[in-house]
């Protein structure tokens, strides 16, 4: 006697792979199911969030080079920003968002500053998060990835280099740029050829422009700003005198653009530690200067 049994159909779910589904960075496309783009290694979580929000994120970079104090900037304003807020408002999308927070003020709880982000792309943190600012009616949805200082003045150095960073700088709504302010006390010219570099380099990737100028507005931050006092007072009349190249690129490539000045860090002291040299240690936590460029830089886009 033979029984009769009912199986479920499940091909409905191979049709649903077989669509490719585009990387919401470079556009390229992939397997449905994938979890980096195979091209650029940007999250596809991105498309996936992007697909169902209905709503397409706006791209705001975190530029500056190596340790000039991108992920703690960053990761600090997260977590001032993720808290109430009387002006600005952020909430996360997606658990890796939190992620580059969490490690931010964990290491910073534990006296340290946070690992140096790692040159593969697939190992940067993103994050999507949705900004609400008083005076606009709707939140914004954005993306902010914390890249790499060197594998971005290679990017500028040899276009294409790194397609995430190509894609998302010649996509970006809005730049903060950070200009580590320790350095530039010091008397090194490693930041100023760097800046004018960069700024060069988005004048001329970007096409939205009136007169001649690009209108893509830009936050010059001054990082690590509580090691020089007189920044925090006049951040422009700063950057005149101590950067006076990049202030004048500025001047002559960009219509919207503004100078801060900003601290996470209020002492830092310096340990040496066998096999690995002198390193900085934060023996206390004051940000200033955080939230200002970031809400000035969202309600320009």
């Amino acid at each position: 006697m033979t029984k009769r049994v009912l199986v479920a159909m499940d091909s409905y779910r191979l049709a649903e792979c077989a669509v490719p589904l585009a990387c919401y960075i470079c556009g390229s496309d992939n397997n449905y199911n994938t979890e980096l783009c195979r091209h650029c290694a940007a999250p596809l979580a991105l498309s996936h969030q992007a697909r169902t929000q209905g709503v397409r994120p706006q791209m705001v970079a975190v530029l500056g080079t190596a340790a000039a104090g991108k992920t703690v900037y960053l990761g600090m304003l997260l977590d001032m920003l993720t808290r109430q807020n009387s002006r600005v408002q952020v909430l996360a999308r997606g658990a890796f968002s939190i992620t580059l927070q969490q490690r931010t003020m964990m290491a910073l709880s534990n006296c340290r500053f946070p690992e140096k982000t790692p040159n593969e792309p697939d190992r940067w943190n993103w994050v999507h998060c949705q900004a609400k600012i008083n005076s606009k009616k709707n939140p914004m949805e954005l993306i902010m990835p914390d890249m790499a200082g060197e594998a971005i003045l290679e990017e500028i150095d040899h276009p294409n280099a790194y397609p995430a960073i190509h894609s998302f700088l010649e996509k970006c709504s809005g730049v903060i740029l950070l200009a580590d302010t320790d350095r530039i006390e010091r008397g090194g010219a490693e930041q100023n050829y760097f800046l004018m570099k960069l700024i060069t380099y988005l004048s001329e990737q970007d096409s939205r422009k009136t007169r001649g100028k690009t209108t893509r507005p830009v936050a010059i931050v001054f990082s690590k700003a509580d090691r020089c006092e007189p920044c925090f007072d006049n951040p422009e009349l700063y950057a005149r005198e101590k950067t006076p190249n990049l202030w004048q690129q500025v001047q002559q490539r960009f219509t919207n653009y503004g100078f801060f000045a900003s601290g996470v860090a209020g002492s830092v002291g310096f340990r040496e530690e066998l096999g690995e040299g002198t390193s900085a240690v934060p023996l206390r936590i004051e940000p200033r200067g955080i939230v200002e460029p970031f809400e000035w830089l969202v309600r320009k886009v």
